[in-house]
């Protein structure tokens, strides 16, 4: 896996460090493909890649960058752009892709949190399944709260060890 040249970085060096963190992204539950292209961004310098030098660096199909780049996209991972003066795409990882990413998954349990409210009404609330679905719903409420408030006080870390971003 090549890096611009003038960063002194060993390819390989860099490939290894690539593959290793993607593996430990597959497994918590991220597809192999983003887990990988999500990685080769995080690691670039400029936190932007064109789908050629992905598919280079990570000797990948077109295809394969362009599905992990979807899938990146619809999480917030990652976002697209267009290259000055040209019709080519890059892709660009953020200093925040983490607390998008979250902040998406906050999403989804909102979603859930519906769907298990309408569980335990269909269901009853006195019954063994309807108690199981309140206690998953009060779950993901007590998740939901205690991530809004790190996220606070993430915003407030990250800005006293890294200036504003």
């Amino acid at each position: 896996m090549a890096e611009p040249s003038g960063t002194g970085r060993d390819p390989e060096v860099v490939s290894r460090f690539v593959e290793h963190f993607a593996a430990q992204l597959v497994e918590a539950g991220l597809p192999r493909m983003p887990a990988r292209v999500f990685v080769a961004l995080l690691a670039s310098d400029a936190g932007v890649l064109t789908s050629a030098e992905l598919g280079e660096q990570l000797r990948i199909s077109p295809a394969a960058v362009s599905g992990a780049v979807r899938y990146l996209s619809q999480v917030r991972m990652v976002s697209r752009e267009r290259e000055p003066g040209s019709r080519r795409e890059r892709y660009r990882v953020h200093g925040d892709q983490w607390y998008e990413a979250l902040t998406n998954r906050e999403a989804v349990l909102k979603r859930w949190e519906d769907a298990l409210r309408e569980g335990v009404g269909s269901l009853g609330a006195d019954t063994p399944a309807g108690r199981r679905l309140a206690e998953t719903l009060a779950f993901f409420e007590f998740v939901e709260k205690e991530v809004e408030a790190m996220m606070e006080r993430w915003r407030a870390h990250r800005e006293e060890r890294f200036g504003r971003g």
